[in-house]
């Protein structure tokens, strides 16, 4: 029994550290990589984009440690040995990226639409035409 509980421990450490180690590598990559894009989207805001880029990045870290927190015990099912403790790892780490990968996609998704409008706003009507090509004219 005491084998039992010293691999499950361990197979908790290791999810928490990786896990929380992936949150923290993808949320500081894309912090620092996304604020060009939402400069961008913010049609030149430095201040505003620097902002929202911020509260996103606490966002990032609340829902993503709290998934990863909440996930701990779910399917719970206790390794007793070593491949057990890798297939353990391999389940619930995939799990944890394929939420960061989600959210990213998410993320981008809604601030292209943002962006997109944005310029609309900004983006001057189509001129009439001053000419018609010869046999054209409506």
């Amino acid at each position: 029994m005491e084998q039992t509980t010293d691999y499950t421990l361990w197979s908790y450490i290791g999810y928490l550290a990786i896990s929380v180690a992936l949150t923290v590598w993808v949320g500081r990559t894309l912090y620092k990589n996304g604020r060009i894009f939402l400069v961008d989207a913010f049609l030149g805001n430095e201040k505003l984009a620097d902002s929202v880029n911020h509260l996103l990045l606490v966002g990032w870290y609340l829902i993503n440690v709290g998934y990863v927190s909440l996930a701990l015990k779910l399917w719970n099912n206790n390794p007793t040995n070593a491949r057990g403790v890798v297939e353990f790892l391999s389940f619930k780490v995939g799990g944890v990226l394929l939420v960061l990968g989600a959210m990213h996609f998410m993320n981008v998704y809604v601030f292209s639409k943002w962006r997109k409008r944005a310029l609309l706003r900004t983006t001057p009507p189509p001129v009439r035409p001053q000419g018609y090509l010869a046999g054209e004219r409506a």
